[in-house]
């Protein structure tokens, strides 16, 4: 691994790579098997260039379009290629053939002030999230210099209001389950007892349900990441429940074995029933992490348990657990308390 940022080894050489006073990078061979040779030589081009010299002849400008298209290429591999892909699109129109090398943190901000007129600060801080990407990796293909990358990199993101957090009661989720259709009650089940994503309950594999160790396993989360959820008991009774015929490899399947694609219509209907409004399934998620918190659980686990990358983002339940501040000051005060007293006991002894 290289010590030295723009030092690399290709084949059984090492190579550097830098950017000119114009930001265009170039790439060149240090000719050794020497990493510590390469940095020198890395230092020493660094050093020409900041002496007006240019050393070799750098590699040509890239437009915003060719970015588009090459990362709209990458992108295509990944799961949420769909969403992605209208905000390539929408950035593509938006920025044309400008060069790469002639984004600055302005003209970022502009985009983001221009967009706000169109959209909420959430969808606004996504396509800019996206934009970031795009020169990620743009530098990673040395179409970019560091500056450039740091520029840009550097616009901060628009503060976003609280988002939505409503969650349903142990008697509404009671009766949300008992107005379920027989093949939407597990798939609900499953949810309030994971905190599942609709998309990772409905993709489920049986072969991701270990119920001999007792827990799932989520190979491709939304995040990308993999993750395991524990198994308790009325999950174990949902999932044996569940017919397991060879026609199907997914846990929720119709009868010819293709897994359900919505509960669009389902959903809605059962939570009428049960005269539950304005709530949706992914509310489900809320309402599994708001009774963990609520019953003491500490934020990590949850954490950990819904598979956020962050812990800022699981902050958004805290206030469901003021029980753990009196605790905390609880605890303080028998710490204190037990100090005192020895305290006073050796004023006595003395």
């Amino acid at each position: 691994m290289s010590r030295v940022r723009g030092v690399f080894r290709r084949g059984t050489v090492y190579w550097i790579r830098y950017a000119g006073p114009d930001g265009r990078i170039a790439r060149e061979s240090a000719r050794t098997r020497s990493m510590k040779q390469a940095e020198a030589l890395l230092l020493k081009r660094k050093g020409e260039i900041a002496e007006g010299k240019c050393p070799v002849r750098l590699t040509r400008s890239y437009t915003f379009q060719e970015l588009a298209r090459e990362y709209a290429t990458w992108a295509s591999r990944q799961r949420f290629f769909k969403t992605k892909k209208y905000f390539i699109r929408q950035l593509a129109e938006r920025f044309g053939n400008l060069p790469l090398n002639s984004f600055t943190s302005l003209a970022v901000e502009k985009y983001q002030t221009e967009a706000l007129k169109e959209v909420k600060p959430s969808t606004a801080n996504r396509r800019v999230t996206c934009l970031k990407h795009m020169f990620t990796k743009a530098h990673e293909w040395g179409w970019v210099g560091d500056d450039t990358l740091k520029r840009v990199r550097g616009v901060k993101l628009l503060e976003e209001p609280p988002g939505r957090l409503r969650y349903l009661s142990q008697e509404e989720c009671q009766a949300l389950v008992e107005t379920c259709t027989p093949h939407l009650r597990p798939i609900v089940l499953v949810a309030l007892n994971t905190g599942m994503r609709l998309g990772e309950i409905l993709g489920l594999r049986w072969e991701a349900v270990d119920l001999k160790h007792g827990f799932l396993l989520l190979d491709v989360t939304k995040n990308g990441e993999r993750r395991e959820i524990p198994i308790n008991s009325t999950l174990r009774a949902t999932l044996e429940a569940i017919p397991h015929g060879p026609e199907s490899e997914y846990v929720f399947a119709d009868r010819n074995g293709r897994p359900y694609k919505s509960v669009n219509n389902s959903f809605p209907t059962a939570c009428k029933r049960a005269g539950i409004r304005d709530f949706r399934f992914h509310d489900l998620r809320h309402t599994f992490a708001s009774h963990l918190i609520m019953a003491g659980v500490d934020l990590t686990t949850v954490k950990e348990l819904l598979g956020h990358e962050d812990i800022e983002t699981t902050l958004r339940y805290s206030h469901l657990a003021p029980s753990h501040k009196v605790k905390a000051v609880s605890v303080l005060e028998e710490r204190l308390s037990s100090t005192e007293d020895k305290n006073i006991d050796v004023l006595h002894k003395n």
